[in-house]
C-alpha cells in the first residue's frame, strides 16, 4: 500500500527518478508542487515538455541546441583549428566560464566504461573523426575528467588520433583526480587549459 494518495505518490515516484533526489527530497518537492498555483504548475509542465521536444544534439559537435547547429559551431569568431573534446555538455559551460578558450567543442556523451558496457560505439567518436577529416583542425584538446574512465578515454582517443598528424593535448592536472569539470572553479580550469600537455 502506498504512503500517500495515488496522484501524490505517482508524483513522488517521478521526482525520485531524478539523479540525486532521495525519498525525503521527492516528498518535499511533491508537496511543494501541490501548493503551487495552477498557472505555475502548467508553466513547469510546459518547460519540461519544451526541453524534451525542443532540444536535440548539434549535427557537428553533439552539443545541445534548439537549431541545426549549436551557438559555438555557428560562431565564425571561434578558432576552427582547435577542438576541445569533453564528456558532457555541462563541461562546455564550465570551460566557457573561464573565457580563455576560443576554439570549438565536441561532446562525447560519456566515457569508455567496459564495466558498464560502454564502448567506443556508444560515444560520439565517429562524429569526431568525421569532422577531423578535412584538415581544418590542427589541435584536439582532450578534456575528459581525471577519473579512471576519463583517463582511459583520453588514452584511447590519443591512440586513435595519432595517425591523423594532429597535435593531441590533455588538460593539465589542475583538476583533482576524481573531480569533475562541472564543479571546478575558474582559476583551476584556467590553469588546466593553459598547462595542457601532449599525450
Amino acid at each position: 500500500m502506498a504512503d500517500y494518495i495515488t496522484p501524490l505518490q505517482q508524483l513522488i515516484e517521478q521526482f525520485r527518478k531524478l539523479p540525486g533526489v532521495g525519498s525525503k527530497t521527492a516528498v518535499r518537492m511533491a508537496f511543494s508542487v501541490l501548493h503551487l498555483p495552477k498557472e505555475e504548475i502548467q508553466a513547469f509542465s510546459d518547460a519540461l515538455l519544451a526541453v524534451r521536444d525542443g532540444i536535440h544534439t548539434c549535427r557537428i559537435c553533439c552539443n545541445l541546441t534548439e537549431g541545426d547547429i549549436c551557438e559555438f559551431c555557428a560562431d565564425d569568431r571561434r578558432d576552427r583549428t582547435t577542438v576541445c573534446v569533453v564528456e558532457d555538455v555541462r563541461d562546455i559551460m564550465a570551460i566557457e566560464r573561464v573565457r580563455d578558450y576560443r576554439g570549438l567543442y565536441h561532446v562525447l556523451g560519456g566515457v569508455l566504461s567496459p564495466m558498464n558496457g560502454i564502448g567506443p560505439e556508444h560515444l560520439h567518436i565517429k562524429e569526431l573523426l568525421d569532422r577531423l577529416s578535412d584538415d581544418t583542425v590542427k589541435e584536439v584538446i582532450v578534456a575528459t575528467n581525471p577519473s579512471v574512465e576519463g583517463e582511459a578515454t583520453a588514452m584511447y582517443l590519443a591512440r586513435l588520433l595519432r595517425p591523423l598528424s594532429l597535435k593531441v593535448t590533455r588538460l593539465a592536472y589542475g583538476i583533482p583526480v576524481g573531480g569533475e569539470l562541472e564543479y571546478a572553479d575558474e582559476f583551476t580550469l584556467r590553469r588546466a587549459i593553459q598547462g595542457r600537455s601532449v599525450i
